[in-house]
């Protein structure tokens, strides 16, 4: 004869109290009430499995916050999805995942998390750029829908005014990075696939434009303007210190003092800031040593030998060299990434290995078998080189322009 169960009630359940070891209250028909040691009370329901026919505890809540009544009501409901056989466990655990797909998973929280590891890879700017673009272009519109839903016709009407506008350099970085942030989503196993692959051709291609940059004969102009222009000091000796090092804009504005060792001749830039993540060792020139003996009186109490005008705690702006050389007429002609080329077009004409170029602007080979197994700098190799074309520098500078080639100029 089975055994009868009495319901439960609340004042009996209200009257239970803890004991050493848990124990159950039982209501009837697969429902209990488990009593722990600590005090707290959780409704279970007993079950058997409709597929598996194994028995099992379906976790429903805890009492108080849910009363008697509702746990019976809850128990019901689980019941019910059995008789339909479905597992009520399996079934809670896909209505939480349909429900983190819906408020948790969106394109916002999720490019949030695909960038936290992507800006460890890249430069500072370059990672504040990429952020940026988001904000403008893309989440002002998807920040709140769920990864799931993000199709290729949802973007593709999203980019398409920005492609109307003639923005086809921005349309392609837009669909570079969202591409890599469903990539995320799919290796995080939010979503099977990413649905926006090959999405650039349903754009217009931008046209590929080199970077404006001089030809080794015009380097003696360039030098004359930088020393005619009406341009501070901290300028006029940052573009000859990226022109001299061969460095990329960001690199030579950032240049702080404690990366650069005097007794050695060596400026080493930190992975960190490099483009390729990769540590950068330069061989000071005598003509670096110079300009850096002319900027000392402005800025080697601080921490950055280029500092900000508005905050000499901060290093000067990357775009500063660019600005003053679009006003001392250069527009069109020569930005200031494009002192690399000038230095990249003269060196390959006179000869000089094209391991040592490579290396001296910091290049990372695509060949990524033998970038990984080429790991040198050719730094004393490199020694003569730089020599060269400070050299050069102050050659087409006649003697008198250049900010290394006199010291008798006063610091303003």
């Amino acid at each position: 004869m089975a055994k009868i169960i009495t319901p439960l009630t609340d004042k009996e359940i209200k009257a239970s109290k803890p004991s050493d070891k848990e124990y159950n209250l039982f209501d009837g028909d697969g429902l209990r009430l488990r009593i722990k040691p600590n005090g707290s009370k959780l409704w279970l329901l007993n079950y058997t499995h409709p597929i598996k026919k194994k028995r099992s505890n379906l976790s429903l809540g805890k009492y108080p916050d849910l009363s008697l009544a509702n746990a019976r009501k809850n128990a019901l409901e689980a019941k019910e999805l059995i008789a339909q056989g479905i597992d009520p466990q399996e079934n809670k655990k896909r209505q939480q995942l349909e429900h983190k797909s819906i408020h948790e998973h969106t394109f916002l929280n999720v490019s949030t998390k695909w960038f936290e590891i992507k800006k460890d890879s890249i430069t500072p700017d370059y990672a504040v750029d990429i952020w940026r673009s988001l904000e403008l272009h893309i989440f002002p519109s998807l920040s709140t829908t769920p990864i799931k839903e993000i199709t290729a016709p949802l973007i593709i009407d999203l980019l398409k005014p920005i492609e109307a506008k003639g923005s086809l350099e921005t349309v392609k970085r837009l669909s570079q990075r969202l591409n890599e942030v469903m990539n995320f989503a799919t290796n995080c196993g939010l979503i099977q696939a990413n649905p926006l692959t090959g999405i650039k051709a349903a754009f217009k291609k931008p046209k590929k434009e080199n970077m404006a940059a001089l030809a080794p004969a015009e380097l003696p102009e360039l030098m004359s303007a930088i020393a005619n222009a009406s341009i501070k000091r901290t300028t006029r000796c940052l573009i000859e210190w990226q022109l001299h090092t061969m460095t990329r804009p960001s690199e030579a504005s950032g240049t702080k003092w404690e990366e650069i060792n005097l007794e050695t001749k060596i400026w080493t830039i930190p992975a960190e800031r490099m483009k390729k993540r990769r540590e950068h060792r330069i061989p000071l020139t005598e003509q670096m040593l110079e300009l850096l003996e002319v900027i000392k009186p402005i800025s080697g109490h601080r921490e950055f030998v280029f500092p900000s005008d508005r905050d000499p705690k901060k290093p000067c702006n990357s775009q500063t060299a660019n600005m003053a050389l679009k006003r001392m007429g250069f527009a069109g002609r020569l930005v200031s990434h494009g002192l690399r080329s000038l230095a990249s077009t003269t060196l390959n004409e006179q000869g000089f290995e094209a391991d040592l170029i490579e290396a001296a602007l910091a290049h990372v080979d695509d060949n990524q078998v033998r970038s990984a197994y080429n790991r040198t700098d050719y730094l004393e190799r490199r020694i003569p080189m730089m020599y060269w074309w400070s050299g050069r520098i102050d050659e087409a500078a006649q003697g008198s322009l250049s900010v290394t080639g006199t010291k008798q100029l006063k610091v303003i």
